[in-house]
């Protein structure tokens, strides 16, 4: 089978053509809440309610990572941001799936990484030896493991929909109980920090995507990555080979492979392959090309600048 004719676009998706970068160009921002999350931290890191000219912004919070892309997907804001990786625990497999898996007009426009650093905390008055019950979201109990065998062994340790959600049920309760969280999510409920920086690893980092209903621009003068879905014949010796070579034979660098299960049955997986470069190189849009004519699917979930500071009052940061 021969491929598609040279210069055609290997993705077909309406790419935006605002003046600003889309997340900046957002009036309404969703991201994983209540207030006091992780998201929440990262989102405000990047991004600045007060936009120039005196524009505000709305950061609006969502109960679970669903649910706030779901916002994007109906339109209720423009952008949405949600974890997608974790240096320690890998993954997001909530944001992942629903990304290859549920919804099929969403793109990430960018990413942002941002330092994770944990706090236990309980009510005032509560400390370390009483505590019978630990709090959070998984990815954060996780993170926090051998911490809390060696400090609060054979305690508890029950799921939430987020950090800031755990933290909220903590301060409502009277039980001894604790949560991992942020500082900032203490002082909005009322808890104090009982342990400080209790992640297993202090160079504990998440990686954050930005999701919105078009194609970022190509031409901000930043390093990209590209993200696509490749889904393989089932039981088909070298599915893999016939996916790698296309890029090895270009010289394109894969910063990333991942299998995920394919939900059709056990053992069969798709394949998310991040690279260095933007989809419109002719390098990745030839390969791309070549590869929508050797696989049953081949999805693009964006190509986007990397990981960096996004913006300094308001503009995008220079290369």
């Amino acid at each position: 089978m021969s491929c598609e004719p040279a210069g055609e676009e290997p993705i077909r998706w309406p790419v935006s053509s605002l003046a600003d970068p889309l997340p900046i160009a957002a009036t309404t921002l969703g991201f994983l809440g209540p207030q006091g999350t992780f998201t929440e931290e990262a989102l405000r890191a990047a991004i600045s309610e007060q936009a120039p000219g005196g524009r505000v912004r709305r950061f609006l919070p969502f109960a679970s990572n669903p649910e706030t892309i779901e916002a994007v997907f109906s339109g209720e804001v423009d952008c949405a941001i949600v974890p997608i990786e974790n240096s320690i625990e890998g993954s997001v497999s909530a944001t992942v799936d629903i990304l290859v898996h549920e919804v099929d007009n969403l793109q990430i426009v960018r990413e942002v990484r941002h330092p994770i650093h944990h706090a236990l905390l309980a009510r005032p008055g509560v400390t370390l030896e009483q505590i019978t019950k630990v709090v959070s979201h998984p990815h954060a109990n996780a993170q926090c493991r051998m911490w809390l065998r060696r400090n609060l062994p054979g305690r508890e340790v029950e799921a939430a929909n987020s950090t800031a959600n755990a933290v909220e049920r903590v301060a409502s309760t009277k039980e001894p109980w604790a949560a991992i969280g942020t500082r900032l999510a203490g002082v909005m409920y009322g808890c104090e920090a009982v342990a400080s920086d209790i992640e297993d690893h202090e160079d504990n980092e998440t990686r954050f995507v930005f999701l919105a209903r078009q194609r970022e621009r190509q031409d901000w003068f930043e390093p990209y990555k590209t993200s696509v879905v490749c889904e393989i014949v089932k039981d088909q010796p070298g599915a893999l080979l016939l996916i790698l070579q296309e890029f090895a034979f270009r010289h394109i660098n894969l910063t990333k492979i991942e299998s995920r299960p394919s939900k059709r049955g056990l053992g069969d997986y798709i394949f998310i392959v991040d690279m260095q470069g933007k989809v419109d190189d002719v390098a990745i849009s030839d390969a791309l090309r070549c590869l929508r004519c050797k696989l049953p699917r081949l999805t693009v979930l964006g190509s986007y600048p990397v990981g960096r500071p996004l913006l300094n009052q308001g503009t995008v940061s220079p290369c």
